[in-house]
């Protein structure tokens, strides 16, 4: 089949009338509400000088996070999101022949990355329940392995993997291949469900904590993360330090961030609570949600993608047909279950008490700010 010639009027249509946007995007697990009113007010004042470069390379945020941590400031790197700072590592560790293990499905953003810097990938499926099977990844590593990375809360079903599953798998991998805690949701983790990481890094020196301002803080659009961990190993990842690439509003930022744990601690209240009613709904209408430490939630199922997406609502579907969706938004929460219901129009929303199955392994757990 030939490449046929648009014509004008057919050019004309297409530009003026663009694809609509969905009701409800919930696709990147983003914070449903806009930043902290103190650390917004700070922002602002502090955008004041963005006519100035930044630091040539960031001194500063790593020494601010370094101390909110208690570790040294030479353990701490820092990159735009924490998907800067991964593309940093995947780069450190790269090179001909090299692989890198995860469980599958992940962050998209592990793929793609390690295609950019070089990496094959090995993905090891999750178990039935959604949990990343630590047995089975320990086993993928072998001489060719370069990196390795683990999510807690895990990405995309906020399954966590017990301490002392963790502990064994990190003991158990050889000590010169750099593995990735991906912390994202940390925030959203029940205080029983924390593990010191400082205690952590100093045990195993290959081990890269990973965090960011980009969920629980709101501030996705700042791209603000780090990671930290042994010296020796930091320092292969700072060497790829783009210049001038944080801005001094930065500084600003995590500072009034770490200065606001009490209103952290109400929004992380508000999301869990809105997440565990809608988990609730949804496993009353037969979806096998399992129970999320993140702020958003999997649904597993052949048509539940298509489903959303047929109702307006964008989410982040899987090769399956299952999707995850950021929660939060109690509008977006109520049209999720309209979607499934199929009603096209919205009504008022009961709002149980949680209820949790029989062996559904989600009880309640109090939730503490400000890691």
């Amino acid at each position: 089949m030939g490449c046929g010639v648009m014509d004008s009027s057919a050019r004309e249509t297409a530009v003026t009338q663009p694809i609509p946007p969905p009701r409800f995007d919930l696709t990147l697990s983003e914070n449903p509400f806009p930043p902290l009113p103190s650390v917004l007010a700070v922002v602002n004042e502090a955008i004041r000088g963005a006519n100035r470069y930044p630091e040539f390379l960031p001194r500063r945020l790593p020494a601010v996070i370094a101390a909110h941590l208690g570790v040294d400031p030479d353990q701490v790197v820092v990159g735009a999101g924490a998907t800067g700072v991964v593309l940093q590592i995947m780069q450190a560790v790269s090179g001909p022949g090299r692989r890198m293990v995860f469980a599958t499905p992940t962050f998209d953003g592990y793929p793609i990355m390690a295609a950019m810097a070089g990496l094959d990938v090995v993905g090891v499926p999750l178990d039935a329940s959604g949990r990343q099977r630590l047995t089975a990844m320990a086993r993928a590593v072998d001489e060719r392995t370069a990196l390795v990375a683990i999510c807690r809360p895990h990405n995309p079903t906020g399954t966590v993997a017990p301490a002392a599953e963790l502990k064994a798998f990190l003991f158990g991998v050889p000590r010169h291949v750099p593995v990735i805690l991906d912390e994202a949701y940390v925030e959203f983790l029940a205080d029983a469900e924390t593990i010191d990481p400082c205690e952590l890094v100093a045990h195993y020196p290959n081990l890269l904590v990973l965090r960011t301002f980009s969920k629980a803080y709101g501030l996705a659009g700042l791209r603000i993360g780090y990671a930290f961990g042994a010296p020796e190993l930091i320092a292969r990842v700072r060497r790829l330090q783009l210049p001038f690439g944080m801005p001094d509003y930065a500084v600003a930022a995590v500072r009034a961030c770490y200065a606001a744990s009490a209103e952290l601690a109400e929004r992380i209240a508000d999301i869990t609570a809105e997440r565990e009613l809608l988990r609730t709904a949804l496993r009353h209408r037969g979806f096998a949600v399992p129970c999320s430490r993140g702020n958003f939630l999997y649904l597993p199922g052949s048509a539940a993608h298509a489903t959303l997406a047929g109702a307006g609502i964008a989410a982040k579907g899987y090769p399956d047909g299952s999707a995850r969706i950021a929660v939060g938004d109690p509008r977006a929460d109520a049209a999720v279950l309209h979607a499934f219901d199929g009603r096209a129009e919205p009504v008022p929303r009961p709002r149980p008490a949680p209820v949790h199955a029989a062996g559904d392994r989600c009880a309640e757990l109090p939730v503490r700010a400000g890691r």
